[in-house]
C-alpha cells in the first residue's frame, strides 16, 4: 500500500537522522532483506536500509516486479530465488522488515518455507487484515491498470483477498503501525484510527511478539529516525524500545 505517498527524499528524514541511534554492532554475519510496498521503488526503504548498514547488518533492499506478479509469485518462487541467488538462504542469521504489501508477501514466504537461520520479523504499516481504501480503489479500472493484479488481494473481501489465507506467525515478529493521515480522503474510507491506507486495528496481528503505534503516516514512517530506531530495537531484543 505504499503508493499511497509520493515521497520528496531530500525533506523528510528527523533532524540528526542515523547519527543518533544507538551503535551497539551486531555480528557481521547478520544480514537483513527489506521488502517495499506496492507500486513503489526499493527507494522508500533506503533510509532504513542506511540506518540498519550503520548499526553494521548486511543489508539486502530488493526491488521486486509488485505491479505485474502476484503476491503467491512473489513469495513462492520470486524472493526464495532472489535469496538463494544472492546467498541469504546460507547466511547465519536472516532477518526481514517490510513495509505494507511486502509484510504479506514476507509472511506467505515464511509460511511455506522454514528458513533454519530465521532471526527476527518487522512489519510496517502491513495490511494484515485487509485495507479498506484497496476495496475501494479496485472498483477504479484506472486504479487497477495502475496498480496491478495485487491491489484487490490487499483489500477485505474474502472472495479475492489474501490475508484470510495467512496462518499466524510462528516466529518472532514486531508490528509497527501508523496512527496520522495526510490524506483525508483515504482515511473517511476507513473505520478507527489509521495512517491514511492501513488501519491500526487491521495491521494487528495474533501472535505477534510486540505492536508499536507511531505518530506518522503509511510511507513517511519509512523515512522517521525514530522508526528505524524501533526496527533495530526489535531486531536486537525482540521488542520495541520503551
Amino acid at each position: 500500500m505504499a503508493f499511497f505517498r509520493k515521497i520528496a527524499v531530500g525533506c523528510l528524514q528527523d533532524p540528526g537522522g542515523c547519527a543518533s541511534l544507538p551503535v551497539q554492532p551486531p555480528p557481521a554475519t547478520e544480514t537483513v532483506v527489506l521488502l517495499h510496498g506496492v507500486a513503489m521503488p526499493a527507494l522508500e526503504m533506503r533510509p532504513l536500509a542506511r540506518a540498519l548498514a550503520a548499526a553494521g547488518y548486511h543489508v539486502l533492499n530488493l526491488s521486486y516486479p509488485s505491479r505485474s506478479l502476484t503476491i503467491e509469485q512473489l513469495a513462492r518462487d520470486y524472493l526464495p530465488g532472489h535469496l538463494r541467488a544472492r546467498g541469504a538462504d546460507t547466511v547465519p542469521r536472516l532477518h526481514f522488515v517490510a513495509h505494507s504489501m511486502g509484510g504479506l508477501v514476507v509472511r506467505l514466504y515464511l509460511q511455506e518455507h522454514q528458513p533454519a537461520n530465521l532471526g527476527r520479523v518487522v512489519l510496517l504499516a502491513p495490511p494484515n487484515a485487509g485495507s479498506l481504501v484497496a476495496d475501494r480503489l479496485s472498483r477504479s479500472a484506472l486504479c487497477r491498470w495502475l496498480i496491478g493484479p495485487n491491489l484487490s488481494r490487499l483489500g477485505t473481501s474474502t472472495a479475492d483477498a489474501i490475508a484470510p489465507l495467512l496462518a499466524p506467525p510462528v516466529y518472532e515478529v514486531g508490528i509497527i503501525a501508523g496512527n496520522t493521515s495526510i490524506n483525508p480522503l483515504f482515511s473517511r474510507w476507513q473505520n478507527g484510527v489509521n495512517d491514511g491506507a492501513v488501519s491500526v486495528d487491521s495491521a494487528r496481528l495474533a501472535g505477534a511478539r510486540d505492536f508499536l503505534i507511531v505518530p506518522h503516516s503509511h510511507t513517511l514512517m519509512l523515512w522517521r529516525a525514530a522508526t528505524a530506531a524501533q526496527v533495530l530495537a526489535f531486531l536486537r531484543t525482540g521488542r520495541f524500545a520503551n
